[in-house]
């Protein structure tokens, strides 16, 4: 037979499976143990740091905040995002997705498919522009208007929460000190 045939044929032997006696944790692999230890007794993981990062102070202030105004949310199926597109549209009758999209740092097929949502739940009418055809300016519904007023004393129980936790002086230097971001 050619050589290359009995190459094909001669294959390896299978490795016997190990088997692991759990009864025995000196016999259990290294990870198998650090695992075990792992859910018996958390040790704290040091920022190093990160700790005095203000970036990282202001994104965990962030994840804060919008765990904070999500959890309020759910029961009416609308998330920060939505809202805030809500809220836009009730400030700026007739205005524009892509004004939304660039004011709120939304991408804009992203803003398509949130927008195509509240429209779906008709919290949202969506029309042709009449000064330009290829963009679509947008509208609150009656129920979309009956909701962000329904919307509105909750985000401010999240924001009575945030000063709660902080204190009222330090909110309001907090916003002062953020509103030179709001340009940008």
């Amino acid at each position: 037979m050619p050589a290359r045939i009995l190459q094909a044929r001669a294959r390896p032997a299978k490795r016997p499976r190990r088997s692991i006696n759990t009864s025995n944790k000196a016999q259990s692999s290294p990870r198998k143990r650090e695992v075990q230890q792992a859910g018996s007794k958390a040790k704290a993981v040091d920022l190093g740091d990160l700790s005095q990062s203000l970036g990282y102070r202001i994104r965990r202030a962030q994840l804060w905040v919008f765990r904070e105004v999500s959890q309020r949310l759910t029961p009416f199926e609308i998330s920060p995002a939505q809202f805030s597109v809500l809220s836009v549209i009730d400030a700026n009758p007739g205005v524009n997705q892509l004004a939304i999209a660039q004011l709120l740092s939304i991408e804009r097929a992203g803003l398509g498919r949130m927008v195509d949502h509240l429209e779906r739940r008709s919290l949202v009418s969506r029309t042709a522009s009449s000064i330009n055809r290829r963009y679509y300016v947008l509208y609150l519904t009656r129920e979309g208007t009956e909701l962000l007023a329904r919307l509105r004393p909750i985000i401010a129980g999240s924001e009575k929460s945030l000063v709660e936790k902080i204190g009222p002086r330090a909110y309001a230097q907090f916003q002062r000190t953020l509103s030179i971001f709001l340009d940008d």
